[in-house]
């Protein structure tokens, strides 16, 4: 899979994966939040994979970037009707 795929791929999970972990860790700070959909995401995704076949060749800046999108993901979501779905609702907070 090219790399173009494979990142369109991950942003167009991110949105679902940040629900999913805020229900499942939802009282959990927002930095370990971030931390299981980053692993969750890498996983998912086999970044690994795309890595050995040189399609990235700075995982570093990859999983940067990829943070960016999760941050932007959370700010988009609590900025939404999705974040006042109810009182038990705790909002996101990007890491920094």
């Amino acid at each position: 899979m090219n790399f173009l795929n494979q990142l369109l791929r991950g942003i167009a999970f991110i949105p679902a994966l940040v629900n999913g972990i805020e229900g499942l860790f939802g009282g959990k700070s927002g930095v370990e939040k971030k931390d299981a959909a980053m692993s969750f995401l890498e996983s998912a995704l086999a970044t690994v994979d795309a890595v050995a076949a040189r399609e990235i060749v700075d995982p570093d800046k990859f999983k940067n970037g990829v943070s960016k999108i999760i941050d932007g993901t959370v700010e988009c979501l609590n900025a939404s009707t999705w974040s006042k779905g109810s009182p038990q609702s705790a909002t996101v907070t990007p890491q920094q």
